[in-house]
């Protein structure tokens, strides 16, 4: 159970903060996914060829999260099977069930372009998979289509190209959907804000891109491979605009409220000095915002003065910093709307949970099956480029000998 301290008045109807890790945890795993997705699509679609050594993976990265992103919701819900009554009964008006066929949509756009992606992939390991039930599987993820002929892979690379330009506003409208959620709540003047979908979008777009800046520097050095400079360096520059636009965004959201000294403006106050003065001006904001930002500015602004190794370090610690600061500002956007009576006049104390359906080790676990599920991708399909550039360890393992691969796989 949780436990609630209440200070000043507090309303009857609102003892309880209902919205706790769980509802934090789904725009944070969401988010992921946006940025991940973003990532693969200035590869794939804008010709950013610095960006092709992390384009597959950050594809299997949002793929993976977005298996998983309505996990969070079904543990917070008491008889989760009636989740999809709104799919089966749905409501145009409702934005709540809005956000089922959203993910359904770009859950399926994903699959599809990962599916071209690897087509050519599947049919030669098909064909020369060390064990049968892998040639078997292969055959099947393949779905028999066998031509790798110049003009079949050429029309994957349009309709993949084609599914990656509608993925992006698909992908942004996922987000850019949980904050309209928060945003058009008019009775909270923490949450009502027109800018609340662009700031979710945005952060999104920051953890996505920091996550596959951390897991690649990270899988390179565990598995002693060499470190492509120009691909961290072009996440670092990415990461770091975004994050100057995202950081501007909710400090002018913050000013407005301040500017304009609403009678809900003292309230507000009182909340980010007090109740979330630590997660907001020491996680969020020092430790979040303006650490990365030197950091990762500093590379970008004297990239040629600073050697690999410490451009490397500077990536890695700064996109964990950002990771932790998405997750800083997605417990004080949901939690601190929470926090304050209707009244104006009292606040609710949260005792985070360890254990219990919504603690802290059950959301541990949810953010770590995707995770866990990249990991079994890549046993069955390289996710650091194509068969005819991957390393010889992976493919000693799936293929008894190292066969030409002429013919296959010409795009990441």
């Amino acid at each position: 159970m949780n436990h609630f301290v209440t200070e000043g008045y507090v309303l009857p109807n609102q003892m309880h903060i209902y919205w706790t890790t769980m509802i934090v945890l789904y725009p944070y795993i969401t988010g992921i996914v946006a940025g991940a997705f973003i990532i693969s699509s200035l590869h794939h679609v804008f010709d950013r060829h610095e960006l092709e050594p992390v384009s597959r993976f950050a594809m299997i990265m949002a793929f993976a999260f977005l298996l998983f992103a309505t996990l969070p919701l079904m543990a917070h819900l008491g008889h989760p099977e009636r989740a999809f009554n709104m799919m089966f009964t749905p409501n145009a008006t409702s934005a709540m069930a809005g956000f089922g066929f959203i993910y359904s949509t770009y859950l399926l756009i994903l699959a599809v372009e990962i599916w071209l992606l690897y087509r050519a992939d599947f049919v030669f390991l098909s064909q020369n998979a060390r064990h049968p039930l892998m040639r078997k599987l292969y055959w099947l993820l393949a779905l028999g289509v066998m031509d790798v002929s110049p003009e079949a892979k050429a029309l994957d690379r349009k309709v993949m190209i084609f599914l990656a330009s509608i993925g992006i506003p698909a992908a942004c409208g996922l987000h850019g959907y949980v904050g309209f959620i928060f945003g058009a709540i008019k009775a909270n003047p923490w949450w009502a804000s027109p800018l609340m979908p662009v700031i979710f979008l945005l952060s999104a777009i920051v953890s996505g891109i920091a996550m596959v800046l951390v897991c690649y520097l990270v899988v390179q050095w565990v598995k002693g491979r060499e470190i492509n400079g120009a691909c961290v360096f072009a996440l670092i520059e990415s990461v770091w605009y975004f994050l100057i636009i995202d950081v501007t965004l909710e400090l002018l959201e913050l000013l407005n409220h301040a500017y304009m000294a609403n009678e809900d403006w003292e309230i507000l106050k009182a909340l980010i000095t007090t109740k979330l003065f630590t997660s907001f001006f020491i996680i969020q904001i020092l430790l979040g915002s303006v650490i990365p930002f030197f950091l990762l500015g500093s590379v970008v602004v004297f990239k040629d003065r600073i050697s690999p190794s410490v451009r490397n370090a500077f990536g890695a610690f700064g996109g964990v910093l950002l990771l932790m600061q998405v997750a800083a500002m997605r417990w004080n956007v949901v939690m601190g709307g929470q926090m304050f009576s209707k009244s104006l006049r009292g606040f609710l104390n949260f005792d985070v949970e360890i254990y219990g359906r919504e603690g802290l080790i059950v959301a541990g676990l949810v953010l770590c099956l995707p995770f866990v599920t990249m990991f079994v991708i890549s046993r069955i399909l390289p996710l650091w480029g194509p068969l005819s550039t991957f390393p010889k360890e992976w493919m000693k393992e799936v293929v008894p000998e190292r066969k030409p691969l002429k013919g296959y796989s010409k795009f990441s």
